[in-house]
C-alpha cells in the first residue's frame, strides 16, 4: 500500500475544497506528518451560493433537489482530487486512499440543543462517485458512526492534534479557526486529551462581510477593525444558552447563522460595528471556554483560515496574557491544510482497522472505526 493519503474537506464556510496529500509516521514519542501537497480549489460559484444559503436557515429540500446536490458536491470533490493529483504530478496509483469529509448540510447530534430528539449529522458528497471519478479507494462519512454510538461526531481531529503536538512539559491547546471554532486541550504530563466546539469563528463574519461588501471574507479583519464593538449586542449574543452547555458539544452553520445574528439586532447598527462585535464574540467565547477548561494553558496553537485574520489573532493574544498564541506553522504544520490532512489521517486509520474518535471528546460510548470504505 502507498504511504500517501489524500484528504478532502469543505468546511462550514464552504469557501473552497481543501485538498491535502500527506504521509504519516507513527514514531514515538511523537508522530509526524508530512504535507506533500496542499491547495484549496474553488467551488462553482452558483453551487457555493446554494450551499451557503442552505446553511443559513432551515430551508427544506425536495428529494430530487437533495439528490442532485449530493451528486454535484461529489463531482466538485472528485474534480478537486483529480486537480490536486495533476498539480502534484502524481497519479491515482500513488495514493492509498482518499479521506473525504464532504460538505456538512446539517449537524444536529442528539442533545446538542437540549431537546433530546434523535440526533443526526449529514455530509453531502457521494463517495461512490468520488471513487469512480478518481479511481482511488475513498473513505467517507466519518461522523455518523460516532453519532450512532451516542457521540457528537465532532470534533474529530483532537486525536491527530495530540499525536502531533502534545508536549509532556507544557500545557497546550490547539485552536481550529474554521467557520466554527473548536479547541483541543493537550495537558502536559500525559493527561487526558479533551476537545469541543466553542462557537462561531469565521462563519458569521464571512457571511456578514459577504452581505455588506460582496467579499467572501473580511481580509485581515479590516472591516472589523474599522468598527467598534457594540457591548450590548455582544452581551445579547453571548447570552445564547448553547455557550453555557458543558462538553461534549458541537455546532454548525445551521445554528449560528445570519438569522441568529439579526434576531439580536435592534436596528440602525453600522455594518462595521456588527462585524467588530462578531469578531469580539469569537474571541470571547473561545477564551471563556479555554479559561474554564484549561486555565493554565501556556501555548495556544492556531490553525484554519482564521489564522490569516490579523485582527482576530491580535485580539486573541490580547485576551490571553501569559499564553503564547501562534500559528501551527511554528510547528511545521500548514494551518490552511491541517483539517484536510486530518481526514487523510482518518482514512489511513480506517484502512488499518484503528479507531478515529476520542470518546472523551465526542461523548461516544467507546472508540470506533469511522467511515465507510468505497473501493476503487
Amino acid at each position: 500500500m502507498s504511504d500517501l493519503f489524500l484528504g478532502l474537506i469543505s468546511g462550514t464556510s464552504a469557501d473552497g475544497i481543501d485538498a491535502a496529500i500527506a504521509r504519516f509516521d507513527d514514531a514515538r514519542p511523537r508522530a509526524r506528518a508530512e504535507l506533500v501537497f496542499g491547495r484549496t480549489y474553488p467551488w462553482d460559484a452558483a453551487l457555493r451560493s446554494r450551499l451557503v444559503a442552505l446553511g443559513q436557515q432551515d430551508a427544506d429540500l425536495s428529494l430530487d433537489a437533495l439528490g442532485e446536490l449530493e451528486t454535484r458536491v461529489a463531482e466538485g470533490f472528485a474534480d478537486a482530487a483529480n486537480r490536486a493529483l495533476a498539480d502534484a504530478r502524481l497519479v491515482a496509483g500513488d495514493i492509498a486512499a482518499i479521506g473525504s469529509h464532504g460538505q456538512t448540510l446539517r449537524h444536529r447530534p442528539q442533545g446538542c440543543r437540549g431537546d433530546g430528539r434523535h440526533g443526526f449529522t449529514l455530509q453531502l458528497g457521494d463517495p461512490s462517485r468520488i471513487a469512480e471519478r478518481t479511481g482511488i479507494t475513498t473513505v467517507a462519512d466519518f461522523r455518523r458512526r460516532d453519532v450512532a454510538a451516542g457521540g457528537h461526531g465532532a470534533p474529530l481531529l483532537p486525536a491527530l492534534h495530540a499525536a502531533l503536538l502534545q508536549d509532556a512539559h507544557e500545557q497546550r491547546a490547539v485552536l481550529n479557526l474554521g467557520g466554527i471554532a473548536n479547541l483541543t486541550l493537550l495537558p502536559g504530563g500525559g493527561g487526558d486529551v479533551r476537545g469541543f466546539d466553542t462557537g462561531p469563528a469565521n462563519g458569521l463574519m464571512d457571511a456578514w462581510c459577504l452581505r455588506h461588501t460582496g467579499a467572501a471574507f473580511d481580509r485581515d479583519g479590516a472591516m472589523a477593525a474599522g468598527g467598534r464593538v457594540d457591548a450590548a449586542l455582544l452581551a445579547r449574543l453571548r447570552d445564547d444558552p448553547w455557550f453555557a452547555l458543558p462538553p461534549p458539544k458541537s455546532s454548525g452553520r445551521d445554528q449560528f447563522h445570519l438569522a441568529w445574528v439579526e434576531a439580536a439586532l435592534q436596528g440602525g447598527e453600522a455594518p462595521a460595528d456588527v462585524q467588530a462585535t462578531l469578531l469580539a464574540l469569537s474571541v470571547a467565547t473561545i477564551t471563556d471556554a479555554l479559561r474554564a477548561a484549561q486555565p493554565a494553558t501556556t501555548r495556544l496553537i492556531a490553525c484554519g483560515g482564521g489564522v490569516h485574520n490579523g485582527a482576530l489573532m491580535r485580539a486573541l493574544a490580547a485576551a490571553l496574557p501569559g499564553t503564547q498564541v501562534e500559528s501551527s506553522a511554528a510547528h511545521g504544520l500548514d494551518p490552511d491544510h491541517m483539517e484536510a490532512m486530518g481526514f487523510a489521517w482518518l482514512a489511513r486509520r480506517t484502512l488499518l482497522g484503528m479507531p478515529g474518535n476520542l470518546p472523551l471528546v465526542t461523548g461516544a460510548a467507546g472508540p470506533r472505526i469511522l467511515g465507510g470504505i468505497y473501493p476503487a
